[in-house]
């Protein structure tokens, strides 16, 4: 799964650091709706991993409420969402490329930088050893990871590669479902950014990216005016 919605920009314009950002009333609404599917679907998780970050934590404890299921949550902080720079480093004449280049597919993907900070490339050093090592692991059978769309596109393109590669056009809604059967040599991609509360994406016309570039330059117009 990816953490439900967030707001990285509050209401006066001021980013909140990405670090400690909590989900929003539609995200608590998205965990929740999550959990009760996995409880109507009578899904039962051995293990719990996120990456540590309060709104990766927040999704999984209102997830596994929602299915009434008691199960520990581990924290993999190799599992960290692919990190950013400082926005106000970045030229303006820079910044669409910065929110949505590292993202794009191509030939030097793994050599963009997310916000002019990690590259794909360093994304992919962390988490794809770290994915494997959950993979070889023994004690559980139906496991749960609750993480980030940079970091689930990483883990979807191994699914369906087979090896090292990034698909960045692939879309992952807040609190979306993955579901990779991992019971064979070769992992299988059995459903991709199932999405609880909104099946069709009928209201999504903009990625994740492209809507939090139109946030921050609203709030950069705002502030300059």
């Amino acid at each position: 799964m990816r953490h439900g919605s967030v707001d990285y920009f509050r209401d006066d314009g001021v980013v909140v650091p990405p670090d400690g950002v909590a989900l929003n009333a539609l995200g608590r609404t998205q965990a929740d709706a999550a959990g009760a599917l996995f409880a109507a679907s009578a899904v039962r998780f051995d293990r719990c991993i996120t990456s540590g970050l309060p709104r990766t934590m927040e999704t999984a404890g209102r997830v596994l409420a929602a299915a009434r299921q008691t199960v520990p949550i581990e924290v993999e902080p190799a599992l960290h969402e692919i990190r950013g720079g400082r926005l106000a480093d970045i030229p303006r004449d820079r910044i669409e490329q910065a929110f949505i280049g590292a993202f794009e597919a191509g030939p030097d993907a793994e050599a963009q930088r997310f916000l002019g900070g990690e590259s794909v490339g360093e994304l992919l050093d962390r988490v794809l050893p770290a994915f494997e090592r959950l993979l070889a692991r023994d004690d559980w059978n139906d496991l749960l990871l609750v993480l980030h769309g940079g970091v689930n596109r990483a883990i979807v393109a191994r699914a369906l590669a087979g090896e090292r590669a990034f698909f960045g056009r692939v879309e992952q809604a807040p609190a979306c479902i993955n579901i990779i059967d991992a019971s064979r040599e070769q992992l299988v991609l059995l459903g991709l950014n199932l999405s609880p509360t909104q099946w069709l994406h009928e209201r999504e016309h903009l990625t994740t990216m492209e809507k939090l570039l139109l946030q921050y330059l609203k709030i950069a117009k705002t502030q300059a005016s």
